[in-house]
């Protein structure tokens, strides 16, 4: 049986290869409109990846359907930060639902007709829910430290930590706020314990009953250095 040490060094070797090629990559357009149109990502299996992300034009041809040709000509139309808004609200989780009406203002190319675009991997984590006012429990087995994917505190739909509580506390499903704290707190130790906390978070929808969400993987040490080293370039 190889060691985690032996095991995480030919991770390192072929750190590149191994992320480009564990998962295949799929990838979801969204036509814009003046109705809300709904952008969904999801994940049979693991937690959404954004790898890359698109709101404007690059291509004539793309939702050009019944489209008058001076909508579709510019295909030099994008809007920056596209890619890192996806990240932040879609990151680690199962499910992640946008509307493109949020990407409309600013419009980077008045009088084109836009998409939203998407490509994303789905990455194998662990899935971690606490309910407000209780505590997550996140472990890794001997030798292997915690990698946090990503981590939201609040309410995004009417069937999670809904015991005993009335409609008013769970009616806000809008109510999601992407949080570091468990990253910071948690990254590169073997367990952590942190408490779905107002106090810890913030509250993101005062009268709404919230819960803490985390997706997080176990890495053997070398490679979780190996990433945090990355990460700084």
């Amino acid at each position: 049986m190889p060691s985690c040490f032996s095991f995480c060094s030919a991770l390192v070797l072929v750190a590149t290869t191994y992320v480009l090629t564990a998962v295949s990559a799929e990838k979801v357009t969204t036509c814009d409109s003046d109705r809300l149109n709904v952008h969904r990502l999801q994940c049979e299996q693991g937690v959404i990846n954004v790898r890359r992300a698109f709101y404007g034009r690059s291509n004539s041809a793309v939702c050009a359907e019944g489209r008058p040709p001076q909508q579709v000509e510019n295909t030099r139309c994008s809007r920056r930060g596209t890619v890192n808004t996806l990240r932040r609200r879609c990151n680690g989780k199962k499910t992640c639902v946008v509307n493109t009406d949020f990407f409309r203002n600013p419009d980077p190319c008045v009088g084109t007709f836009k998409y939203l675009q998407t490509t994303f991997t789905c990455l194998p984590a662990t899935t971690v829910v606490a309910c407000e006012e209780t505590l997550a429990h996140l472990s890794c087995g001997s030798g292997k430290v915690i990698f946090v994917y990503g981590a939201d505190y609040g309410r995004r739909d009417r069937t999670t930590c809904t015991f005993r509580r009335p409609a008013r506390q769970i009616r806000n499903v809008e109510c999601l706020r992407p949080t570091k704290i468990v990253q910071n707190r948690c990254n590169g130790q073997n367990s952590c314990t942190i408490r779905a906390s107002n106090n810890v978070f913030g509250d993101p929808c005062g009268g709404t009953y919230k819960y803490l969400e985390v997706a997080y993987t176990c890495r053997c040490k070398m490679f979780f250095a190996y990433l945090t080293f990355q990460a700084h370039f």
